[in-house]
């Protein structure tokens, strides 16, 4: 009776296409694999209900969207966006959005969010002037000075970003952060007239020494040798320092000479605790006594204050 119903169905089979042990013939499966995805239904359901023609259309429609049009959106808030691009970003932006991603304020503000200070800002512009041609400008201007300061500068006057004045060479000095600190500090040695009125932009007024020494120092790198250049740095910075805390000077009993003994005691101390070839560290009581001895008006508190602020906040010329 078994073998029997097991040759019905065995013939039932063959009939359908499978073969004798119960698998499909190889050209059989080819037909009916064709067969199913022809017929296919493109919202079929996978094992668990998820309909992944429904997910796929919605992914499509994300995909179409994009990013909101800000042409759409009102302009004081398209500008605002795009405010928060930096120059790479806001060329490709233009691809897209070229009349608002091309507005002169948007390049304005990224020419003096970088170079705050430029001579051609004071100026009535030139005919055909644009920002982003300025930005341009700025850009190969300063990768030309952190090659060779005197050809960057003198590129900046060629094109008339600057003036050709020591003043208004410190100024942009000053509000500029994309110089190389290396190459500043050759061209500041060599124009000391240039490192005198970058000095004189500085307000110390109401700063604790180390503080406003490390202000100083952020602007006008220090040598890594002691020389006459480090000098000259702390001679002007000494006289800059009083001249912004006269109370406080005449309070204290100082002179800008006490503070250039103080300012070079700062700076030992600060390799004293920061240098790890240093074994045996100047303590507190040390300094206290070391520096009274060279400047002898100064208090004990006052040379105190100094001591625990390096220890805590670290080099003054880092």
């Amino acid at each position: 009776m078994g073998q029997g119903l097991w040759r019905v169905a065995g013939n039932q089979l063959q009939q359908e296409g499978y073969s004798e042990h119960g698998y499909l013939t190889r050209e059989q499966s080819r037909r009916m694999a064709a067969s199913n995805i022809s017929n296919a239904n493109p919202r079929k359901q996978v094992q668990g209900g998820i309909d992944i023609y429904h997910l796929l259309k919605t992914r499509k429609s994300k995909e179409r969207e994009g990013f909101i049009n800000l042409e759409m959106l009102p302009p004081e808030l398209s500008f605002t966006i795009l405010s928060y691009l930096n120059a790479t970003d806001l060329c490709l932006a233009s691809c897209v959005w070229q009349d608002l991603a091309n507005d002169e304020l948007l390049w304005q503000g990224l020419c003096k969010s970088t170079w705050g200070h430029c001579s051609i800002y004071n100026k009535n512009p030139p005919l055909g002037f644009s920002f982003r041609k300025l930005y341009m400008q700025l850009d190969e201007g300063s990768l030309t000075f952190n090659a060779n300061p005197d050809e960057g500068v003198n590129y900046f006057m060629s094109k008339g970003i600057l003036d050709d004045s020591p003043k208004e060479i410190a100024k942009f000095i000053f509000c500029t952060r994309t110089l190389n600190w290396k190459k500043l500090r050759i061209y500041l040695d060599e124009r000391r007239d240039v490192l005198d009125d970058l000095v004189t932009l500085h307000n110390f007024r109401n700063q604790f020494l180390p503080n406003a020494l490390r202000e100083f120092f952020r602007h006008i790198h220090a040598p890594e040798e002691r020389g006459e250049y480090l000098e000259t740095l702390i001679t002007k910075f000494s006289h800059r320092f009083c001249a912004c805390n006269p109370d406080l000077m005449r309070e204290l009993g100082l002179s800008p000479d006490a503070v250039y003994v103080l300012c070079y005691s700062l700076i030992l101390l600060s390799i004293d605790l920061t240098s790890p070839h240093v074994k045996n560290k100047m303590s507190k009581r040390e300094f206290i006594r070391n520096t009274r001895r060279a400047a002898q008006n100064i208090s004990e508190d006052f040379v105190g204050h100094l001591y625990d602020n390096i220890y805590l906040i670290g080099h003054v010329a880092a």
